[in-house]
């Protein structure tokens, strides 16, 4: 069951973040795993089973995830999954006689091209994951009251997976229930987007002379940490 198969990354992801405030978002942090244990699976044997081989064909991988698989340690590994999906892409190339008289020259091959710009097999399994995990952290809080004091004790959460968290709650709480959800979410959001706001604005004063002897206090980082509170880890 869903519960039961995400319960310990969720538990683990939160417990830490919650033990540590410059960890930052949860939800960050499951990312971060995910998408190292995806990288670790498709350069390793997983690359030689068939059905992988052409789930990657079809989808290929975005530039992020090409950029971190090239600087990992099976490269060979990489090139053999590139020569195949070149290879599929180049037979889209050349379009079949059916495909000229009904769709027009060069149809196919534009129609995959425009798929293959979005399109990641890494990144879709990162998204299917995670989106379970969202849910089930979710389903922790309706059900658990230990997750709801650890949901309490969380640094923040980046605006995307405070959005998610939020409309996943939205979607799969009863609506008494999720007004309690959303108080609780929203509370150490705002109280963490107040701090910021003013962590930012003290960094600016700091530009102008008659500050200048005023101690820097937690303002020297601020703008790092605005990018990873308002974009999160998602490329």
């Amino acid at each position: 069951m869903l519960e039961k198969i995400y319960t310990i990354p969720v538990n683990e992801a939160f417990d830490a973040c919650a033990a540590d405030h410059t960890a930052g978002c949860p939800f960050c942090r499951l990312y971060e795993k995910l998408e190292n244990d995806e990288l670790d699976i498709i350069l390793g044997a997983a690359m030689m089973e068939p059905d992988i081989r052409i789930r990657t064909n079809e989808s290929g991988f975005c530039h992020h995830h090409y950029d971190m698989m090239a600087v990992r340690k099976n490269r060979l590994g990489l090139a053999l999954m590139m020569e195949s999906h070149l290879d599929d892409v180049r037979k889209t190339m050349d379009d079949s006689f059916a495909a000229k008289m009904i769709k027009g020259v060069g149809h196919a091959a534009s129609h995959r091209l425009d798929i293959l710009e979005t399109s990641c097999y890494l990144c879709s399994r990162i998204e299917d994951s995670l989106s379970k995990m969202i849910e089930n952290s979710v389903y922790l809080w309706d059900t658990e009251s230990d997750f709801r004091q650890k949901l309490t004790a969380q640094p923040w959460f980046c605006l995307p997976h405070y959005n998610r968290f939020v409309e996943q709650g939205r979607e799969k709480l009863q609506k008494k229930r999720f007004a309690d959800f959303y108080e609780a979410v929203s509370t150490l959001e705002k109280a963490y987007f107040d701090e910021l706001r003013g962590d930012v604005k003290h960094f600016i004063r700091k530009f102008d002379y008659r500050f200048e002897d005023e101690p820097w206090g937690n303002a020297k980082d601020a703008i790092e940490r605005a990018i990873r509170f308002l974009s999160g880890v998602q490329k």
